[in-house]
């Protein structure tokens, strides 16, 4: 499967945006999908994913409240809606998939995913 991601931008302090990940060549809903990032200097960070149905979601602790990941199987796309944005929010964010629909703790884990995105650059500004 190939990933596509897209949505990301330059916004102040406090605002949103919402990043999709559209997936071509493949069925979607086979993959749990999940969302990384990475800023300058640092190590990328777990953000959310998704298991294959979307019915459960998984979320890093320097996100939970502020971002919520759902998906769209009939369209293969995944999203993540960004609100309450911060400046330690700016990174690259990339979408992966992972072909097992794993549990919480491996899709925690960049190194179990299976396709990667291209990533999209967040820039948060204060």
């Amino acid at each position: 499967v190939q990933l596509q991601a897209s949505g990301g931008g330059l916004v102040q302090v406090g605002g949103s945006l919402r990043l999709s990940c559209a997936a071509s060549a493949g069925t979607f809903s086979n993959y749990a999908v999940g969302w990384f990032r990475q800023a300058p200097g640092k190590e990328r960070e777990f953000v959310a994913a998704s298991r294959r149905s979307g019915g459960m979601t998984y979320y890093g602790d320097s996100v939970k409240g502020r971002f919520t990941i759902s998906r769209d199987n009939a369209k293969n796309t995944v999203y993540l809606q960004m609100n309450s944005l911060k400046p330690e929010d700016t990174a690259i964010y990339y979408c992966a998939a992972n072909a097992g629909n794993s549990i919480m703790s491996t899709l925690m884990i960049g190194d179990k995913y299976d396709y990667w995105g291209q990533g999209t650059q967040v820039t948060v500004s204060s």
